[in-house]
């Protein structure tokens, strides 16, 4: 009875054939992890699967053929061909097992604890398989200690190396991974080798049909067969990281061609936020040099009145790593200022950190300069709105004094014509004259101050103060309470209303209008009920929705009646028609919008979308709105 010795060379191809394939094999199933749901996407992820199966299978199978063939037992050693096929299938078809559970896009760490022992045991079976395809003048014997110890290690290491392949996707993690793996394989084989013990029979014949050859010569062959293999692996890896660079650069170009489809400039901040690298789009804008821009050297790009607020800015979005979004002017290479929109998000590695900062600043000089001249245009309107509502007044009070003048003569006539055949007739014609002329003044009136009403709010500064809708909403109903309750109606405020940033009195005069003219229009006959509800629409707008079962709008109507001084449908409620379009100018000036959905005999729905903070309108003067999401 002896134990083995093993021949250093070929015991040094063996870990280096495991290495090597159990890098390529763990670089082949991390391609086989990445998510894709098309048809291509699951064909390409079961062929890398397939390709990793079998260079971690015939590679750990050629690292224990050439590890049994290392062996220096004193004895002509063959190999029964099908047990040595048999072994082969085993190591494929366990690491193909194992890699096709761990590689799924959801595995984590239940999982790699299930294809480690699986892979483990497969290795193991994998080995013991070959041993007993040995043919040779003698028996084995094997100590159960070592042979459980042998499969503990492969166990053991193939979980480790499993864990660290998955766990991240850098060069360092998957060499330690192929380095545990191939150890793996190796301890396994040489454990398993040291529980064997040889015993020879002298004059032992050789089978028939066995595999036999110098020892040197079958390891190189293997080795050679292995290598191959793990050579087409390598090109595979080589050809889909040509693919995957090729979709980048597209990528890449795409996303430089939609940035200038908006008339943007891409740029890029260190994690820390500062500017570093050649950075040509902001060279461009600028005429500034690296040596100029780099750091936070941009700022001397920026007007004197932006420059300290978007340091502060973006120094604060640096530290609370939120998306910057702001607005400044940017001198350009011909000495003028421009406005531009910013946007930036930071890129985070793996483990969260921030790698790089990537931003855009896109020029909306044009539209800033439209809005000035809107809002130049809309205080000339407000401004000829009071002028000619002013003026009207004078003209309208003399009218009124000469109509009460008329009705004192009237009383003078009466006396004057007494007994006259047409008194009667002529007093009643003067008095209803007089009755038509007093309502046409009283109307006109009313009229003038709603044009001046929308006049000031046209010209009054909004104060934005976070708001508590429920509660304010709340308030507003409870002061049609008696309202609502003659009508035989409930209003129903929800009690998770969304909180905003406005203007109270904006506010509470738009829904005021809404809630009231619910209540003014219900349906007779049937009990009312008017709902408010509200959510959040997004990252910066929220959605409130007043509810009535009344009377409803017809279709053709929806647009009209938020025109001021149009009304719609039967005209038994007085109004003037100045209510809805006073809500859509107020909900306008907050930055939002309003819209109608309703049906005749069913009831309407009024849909008030706000921003959730103060508006751009609302806001300090330009340039500086500022907000970090």
């Amino acid at each position: 009875m002896s134990h083995p010795g093993f021949s250093p060379a070929l015991v040094a191809l063996s870990v280096a054939i495991a290495m090597f394939a159990a890098y390529t094999a763990l670089d082949l199933a991390e391609r086989a992890r990445r998510p894709g749901a098309e048809s291509d996407s699951v064909r390409s992820r079961w062929l890398w699967i397939a390709g990793a199966a079998v260079t971690m299978g015939g590679g750990i199978w050629s690292m224990h053929f050439v590890g049994m063939l290392a062996l220096e037992s004193g004895m002509t050693v063959s190999y029964d061909p099908g047990l040595t096929a048999l072994s082969l299938a085993i190591a494929v078809g366990v690491t193909g097992a194992a890699f096709t559970w761990v590689a799924r896009e959801t595995a984590g760490l239940r999982a790699v604890l299930i294809a480690g022992p699986l892979m483990g045991l497969g290795i193991a079976l994998m080995h013991y398989t070959g041993m007993a395809a040995m043919r040779m003048p003698g028996h084995i014997a094997y100590d159960p200690s070592l042979v459980a110890l042998s499969v503990a290690i492969a166990i053991a290491a193939a979980t480790a190396a499993l864990w660290l392949a998955f766990r991240q996707h850098g060069l360092t993690e998957r060499l330690a991974a192929a380095g545990v793996m191939g150890l793996a394989v190796a301890g396994m084989h040489y454990t398993g080798m040291a529980a064997a013990t040889f015993s020879v029979a002298h004059g032992a014949p050789m089978h028939e049909g066995q595999l036999a050859a110098r020892p040197e010569n079958l390891a190189l062959a293997t080795a050679g067969a292995t290598f191959l293999i793990l050579f087409l692996g390598m090109l595979a890896i080589a050809i889909d990281q040509r693919r995957i660079q090729a979709e980048l650069a597209a990528s890449e170009a795409r996303f430089r061609a939609a940035v200038a489809a908006v008339r943007g400039v891409l740029w890029t901040n260190d994690a820390e936020g500062r500017m570093a690298g050649p950075q040509p789009g902001w060279a461009a804008i600028t005429g500034q040099t690296f040596e100029e821009y780099q750091g936070f050297g941009w700022a001397k790009a920026v007007h004197p009145d932006d420059a300290s607020p978007s340091i502060a800015a973006w120094n604060e979005t640096v530290a609370e790593r939120k998306t910057f979004v702001f607005e400044h002017r940017v001198r350009t290479q011909d000495g003028t200022y421009r406005h531009y929109a910013i946007r930036a998000i930071p890129v985070l590695n793996e483990d969260g950190a921030i790698r790089e900062w990537v931003g855009v600043h896109t020029d909306i000089t044009a539209q800033r300069e439209a809005e000035a001249e809107l809002r130049e245009s809309n205080e000339e309107i407000q401004r000829y709105a009071y002028i000619v509502s002013h003026d009207l007044r004078a003209p309208l009070v003399n009218v009124m004094g000469f109509t009460s003048e008329l009705a004192e003569t009237q009383a003078e006539l009466r006396t004057l014509l007494a007994g006259h055949p047409e008194a009667a007739r002529i007093d009643a014609d003067m008095g209803e004259a007089l009755g038509f002329i007093g309502a046409a003044v009283t109307r006109m009136e009313r009229l003038i101050a709603a044009i001046l009403k929308l006049s000031r709010e046209g010209r009054r500064r909004f104060e934005p103060e976070t708001l508590d809708m429920t509660g304010l909403l709340s308030r507003l109903a409870d002061a049609s309470r008696h309202q609502a309750g003659s009508q035989n109606a409930t209003v129903t405020i929800a009690p998770d209303l969304p909180t905003i940033a406005a203007d109270r009195l904006a506010i509470e005069q738009i829904f005021g209008n809404l809630l009231d003219n619910a209540l003014k229009y219900l349906e007779a006959g049937r009990p009312g009920r008017i709902t408010v509800t509200g959510e959040a629409v997004g990252a910066g707008r929220v959605r409130f929705l007043v509810a009535d079962n009344g009377r409803g709008i017809a279709p053709h109507d929806h647009a009209r009646v938020f025109e001021l001084f149009r009304r719609s449908g039967t005209q038994d409620r007085p109004g003037e028609g100045i209510g809805l379009a006073h809500v859509k100018a107020l909900v306008r000036a907050l930055g939002g919008r309003i819209d109608l959905a309703s049906e005749p005999g069913k009831g309407s729905t009024f849909t008030v979308t706000l921003p959730r903070g103060p508006s751009m309108e609302q806001a300090a003067p330009a340039p500086l709105p500022i907000a970090a999401e």
